[in-house]
C-alpha cells in the first residue's frame, strides 16, 4: 500500500501543481470576461478581439449579441467577441507625464 502511493504521489503533486498554475487562472479569467461582457452598457467604447474599435449602442438578449457603431457604420457582434483587456486600456484615463 504504502509503495503504490509513493509511485502515484509525483502525479499528484503534479496535477496539484498544474491545477494552481494553469487550470485555476484560466477558470478566473473566463468569469471576469463573462461578467465584463454582463456588465457592458450602451455608450461604452469599446474593442473586439479581432481590433473593430467602436461604441456600443444597442443590445440583443436573446442571443448575446450587441450592435456596434463604427465609422463604417453599425455591426452585430457578439458580447463574447468584445476584448475585455483591450476595452479596458482603451477606457483608462490617459496618465500626465
Amino acid at each position: 500500500m504504502g509503495e503504490s502511493l509513493n509511485t502515484f504521489l509525483p502525479f499528484i503533486l503534479m496535477f496539484v501543481v498544474v491545477y494552481f498554475f494553469m487550470i485555476a487562472p484560466q477558470m478566473k479569467r473566463a468569469k471576469q470576461e463573462k461578467k465584463f461582457a454582463a456588465e457592458l452598457k450602451r455608450g461604452d467604447r469599446v474593442i473586439t478581439k479581432s481590433g473593430m474599435h467602436g461604441k456600443v449602442v444597442d443590445f440583443n438578449d436573446k442571443d448575446a449579441s450587441c450592435i456596434i457603431e463604427t465609422l463604417a457604420g453599425k455591426i452585430k457582434f457578439d458580447r463574447s467577441a468584445i476584448s475585455m483587456e483591450m476595452s479596458k486600456k482603451l477606457n483608462e484615463p490617459e496618465k500626465v507625464k
